[in-house]
């Protein structure tokens, strides 16, 4: 394989992996929830990253900082995980993993949109038909989702998981302009460090209680939702959107429906039909559809080229 199509390649399968990941987080917050409050998940989540990331925290504290940075960097941790995962948490406890996890699917078009106005990122024809085409399938999986004991309010809990799209939204959007001059692994734990300083307080709010015992599946999932969803998800997210188009690489996120569906029903015997398997395949095909792989290795190969000239550099001087 040369280093061009592995250029090319690697950020694709970064993605695809975050996107499973995050698929999982739907699975984890609703085991988590069966004995722990909303706001104390959240914050041990981010707790659990942090301590994950202490081995790396020396490289960290060599990271050249730009004056001024702090602002975008605390504006992107304000829109996720701030108010994103406030909007989630509270979608995840009115509607059903499975549809949850389906609205994602709402995330490439405002990025596209976000990207093509702020960015001036060029959208093609390919790229819009392929979001076309995976949101009406996501839409079918929707359709075909019905409503459970685990579900209160499928319609409020969707709507709230759409705000939390819009949130998603500009972190990408930030994500990609901090990306230029930060590692995506220094982006991701800051975003841990802000999560927790934000989720901190939230836990003494009026209708949330501090845990009173250990319950060994809730526990887990939360140590899993910290190192493999914030930690693993993140920092491969990050890695994918560094290397292509912020609105190619949301496209990716039309893969959390699929695997959410699947994971739900097995792991919480939420109902997968006949009709949903169509749906997911036309998920599927809208991904792959949207890619633009000239661009994708035009930019590959620039970003090859960059690299190759920041190596010799050193040299030369």
């Amino acid at each position: 394989m040369t280093d061009q199509r592995r250029a090319a390649l690697l950020p694709m399968l970064a993605l695809t992996a975050a996107s499973i990941l995050w698929a999982s987080a739907f699975i984890a917050f609703k085991l988590a929830f069966q004995a722990y409050d909303t706001m104390f998940v959240v914050f041990a989540r981010m707790l659990v990253a942090c301590i994950c990331f202490l081995p790396l925290y020396p490289r960290f504290r060599s990271q050249p900082y730009r004056k001024g940075d702090w602002k975008p960097i605390a504006l992107m941790g304000l829109c996720e995980p701030g108010l994103y995962f406030l909007f989630e948490t509270a979608a995840i406890k009115n509607t059903e993993a499975a549809q949850a996890g389906m609205i994602t699917a709402m995330l490439p078009l405002l990025v596209a949109v976000g990207a093509h106005f702020i960015l001036k990122e060029r959208v093609t024809a390919r790229t819009w038909a392929g979001f076309i085409v995976a949101v009406i399938g996501a839409g079918m999986l929707s359709l075909m989702s019905t409503a459970t004991e685990n579900a209160p309010n499928p319609t409020l809990g969707n709507f709230l998981e759409f705000l939390a799209m819009c949130c998603a939204m500009g972190y990408t959007i930030l994500l990609k302009q901090l990306s230029a001059r930060y590692s995506p692994m220094f982006l991701t734990f800051t975003q841990a460090v802000f999560g927790c300083v934000f989720f901190l307080p939230l836990m003494f709010l009026p209708g949330q209680s501090l845990p009173t015992q250990f319950v060994l599946v809730p526990a887990l999932s939360i140590v899993y939702l910290g190192a493999a969803s914030t930690l693993g998800a993140y920092g491969l997210y990050s890695y994918g959107v560094s290397k292509i188009p912020a609105s190619q690489a949301s496209a990716f996120i039309n893969l959390i429906p699929v695997a959410t569906v699947l994971m739900a029903w097995v792991a919480l015997g939420e109902v997968f039909s006949l009709g949903q398997y169509l749906a997911s395949a036309l998920v599927l095909g809208g991904v792959l559809l949207s890619q633009d792989r000239k661009a994708a290795r035009a930019q590959a190969a620039e970003a090859a080229a960059q690299a190759e000239t920041q190596a010799k550099a050193p040299a030369q001087g």
